[in-house]
């Protein structure tokens, strides 16, 4: 593999895993509170249904991953669980710390958790938008890059049939199907964060 590649690699493995397990320890001793984590089980649900599983398999009108990919990847991280990793590391690594950034804005509080705010939603858009940004740019140029065909998902609405390119760097091109599941996400992610967190935590009654 090159170097790029061994990074790419090491990424995926480590923002997937790493996250992963500090959730599940956090929650068994009672460090997380019970409704971040069922925020992070809708949002991990979310992503494989949403888009992970279609464009890892291709399954309308799409390639899978194996086949915009060079085989010393696809063997490195294998098909079957590229959508699982790849889940992971979005409700874990993104997801969280998306959650994360929202509580230390509002000054390590949960005024924003309450109901919305719109800097709380402009705040999340921005780490939802940035981090796929560099993910497409940096991470996973070399399978979404142009002229590879990718599925139709839920939270891709448009599919393959309307993707234009919105800018190029370097060389390297962002285009629009593949920014589009954390736009649509980052609406949707707030809105549950909010109605997860009432759920778990209801309002004082009025005196």
């Amino acid at each position: 593999m090159t170097p790029e590649q061994i990074n790419t690699v090491v990424t995926v493995y480590v923002s997937a895993l790493l996250p992963t397990l500090v959730v599940i320890w956090a929650y068994l001793t009672h460090r997380m509170p019970r409704w971040l984590f069922v925020l992070w089980l809708v949002s991990l649900a979310l992503c494989v249904f949403g888009w992970e599983l279609w464009l890892t398999y291709g399954l309308v009108d799409g390639l899978d991953v194996n086949s915009r990919r060079p085989a010393a990847l696809a063997a490195a991280i294998p098909l079957h669980i590229n959508w699982l990793l790849n889940s992971l590391a979005d409700a874990s690594s993104i997801g969280l710390f998306g959650v994360l950034l929202i509580w230390l804005f509002y000054g390590r509080s949960n005024v924003a958790f309450r109901q919305w705010r719109w800097g709380a939603f402009t705040l999340l858009l921005v780490w939802f938008v940035g981090q796929n940004l560099w993910v497409e740019l940096f991470v996973y140029q070399q399978q979404l890059a142009e002229g590879f065909r990718l599925s139709w998902a839920p939270l891709i609405p448009t599919g393959p049939w309307f993707n234009p390119v919105l800018f190029e760097i370097g060389g390297r091109s962002v285009q629009l199907q593949t920014q589009l599941p954390w736009v649509l996400m980052t609406p949707l992610y707030y809105w549950l964060l909010i109605r997860i967190y009432n759920r778990f935590n209801p309002p004082a009654p009025a005196v």
